[in-house]
This record gives C-alpha cells, sequence and structure tokens, in this order.
C-alpha cells in the first residue's frame, strides 16, 4: 500500500501529524498510523480548554488489536475536538488528513513545530521500518 504524506504537515516518530496555521495546530494520526492499529473502535481526547504538552499523552486510541498513547506535537490550548470522531471513531480510517482530524489547539509557540519531521524524513522512517 502506498500512503499520502502531506508536505504541509509535520509529523511525529509515534505517528501523529501537526498542521499549523498561523496559531492553530491541527493534530490528528497519520495514515500509516491507521493503517497499523486496524479497525478503530474507541478514541479518548481532552475536553475544549485542555491544556496538552508538547511530548506529552493526551489521549489514547484504541482498535481491535491495541490500545496507543496519542503524543501531542505541540503546547497549547484545545479549542475545538472532533465530536463526530467521539461518537464514530471509525471514520478515521476514511480520511485521516482531513475530517479524520483530532484536535484543533492554540500553540503557546508555533515554533515548536519545526522540531518535528518533515513529510520526507516521516516517510523515510515509516518505509524503512
Amino acid at each position: 500500500m502506498s500512503f499520502e504524506y502531506p508536505q504541509d504537515f509535520r509529523y511525529l516518530d509515534s505517528h501523529e501529524y501537526v498542521r499549523l496555521d498561523g496559531e492553530i495546530a491541527t493534530i490528528g494520526i497519520t495514515e500509516f498510523a491507521v493503517d497499523q492499529l486496524g479497525d478503530i473502535v474507541f478514541l479518548e481526547l481532552p475536553e475544549i480548554g485542555d491544556a496538552i504538552t508538547r511530548g506529552e499523552n493526551f489521549g489514547t486510541i484504541e482498535s481491535v488489536k491495541a490500545v496507543e498513547d496519542l503524543n501531542s506535537p505541540v503546547t497549547g490550548t484545545v479549542i475545538e475536538r472532533n465530536e463526530a470522531l467521539i461518537e464514530s471513531p471509525e471514520q478515521v480510517t476514511d480520511d485521516p488528513y482531513g475530517e479524520g482530524w483530532f484536535l484543533k489547539v492554540r500553540v503557546n509557540d508555533a515554533d515548536e513545530v519545526e522540531d518535528a519531521l518533515t513529510a520526507d524524513e516521516y516517510r523515510a522512517l515509516v518505509e524503512g521500518e
């Protein structure tokens, strides 16, 4: 299977992505992660107004195969969460980079995103695994 790696996103080696638009970061998991997880059955996300910290766990995703921690690529405050995914977590499978986003976060420091992997670095990581 050939995966997409949007060039305007940054990636963590734990398979989360972040797309920055000004001071708003959209966070989700990559197509590769969705493929590895299989059928997704449960998603736990923070509430609006919660603070999340770069490098720390902000929730969990559960599939028929495993329960995985979700790690934050940025530090900031949750301003929106994808309620549709809470109700129907399997929807992340259909469009992880579009409708399958998890959180929107107002970032404290947009430069943090620069520490994450570029699309090419992430591709090399997962295709080398």
